[in-house]
């Protein structure tokens, strides 16, 4: 049973369908149900549901079944969640967050910063000497920025995210 109060999987499903997705998610009913069955009951609005159950459908944490009405010939689509796939989802989150923090740890360990005491917006040293060390945005001097407070931050993240996903390969692997 997946535990929706997670922290972790609260914002993996936040930052895939929204807050109103997740609303979808939180309350969506057991078993086969219809889109419309899923608006009614969550008071979502139906094109937001749809758009929910097909981004879920995607990351394959949905499934549906198509249905025809022998009368009318409608297709009817039953929805139904399946979290089997959320920790492989996780994984692939946590892999390519951690690429970026890793791009994000290289750019900042060979660049010099300036900013001004406002910190308006953080230069690069050849940008700081275009600008002749003035911040265009409020006139104040730029003065140089010590960046390892962001670096230590960046390292000890990637340790973490590492630390986690290599635990995860662990015990899928077990």
């Amino acid at each position: 049973m997946v535990d929706l109060n997670d922290p972790v999987v609260r914002g993996y499903f936040i930052n895939l369908v929204g807050e109103e997705g997740f609303k979808v998610v939180q309350k969506m009913p057991e078993g086969e149900v219809t889109d419309e069955k899923i608006a009614e009951v969550t008071g979502v609005l139906l094109n937001i549901v749809r758009r929910t159950l097909f981004i879920l459908y995607e990351n394959r944490l949905a499934s549906y079944r198509r249905v025809r009405d022998t009368d009318s010939g409608w297709l009817t689509y039953l929805w139904r969640l399946d979290m089997s796939n959320l920790p492989r989802q996780l994984e692939i989150e946590a892999k390519k967050i951690l690429r970026n923090l890793k791009a994000r740890l290289e750019f900042e360990e060979g660049k010099v910063f300036y900013t001004c005491k406002n910190q308006c917006e953080r230069f690069l040293f050849e940008e700081a000497a275009e600008l002749e060390f003035i911040c265009p945005v409020c006139a104040e001097d730029l003065a140089y920025q010590d960046n390892e407070p962001i670096i230590m931050a960046l390292r000890q993240r990637i340790l973490e995210l590492e630390q986690l996903t290599a635990g995860a390969a662990e015990g899928a692997t077990a």
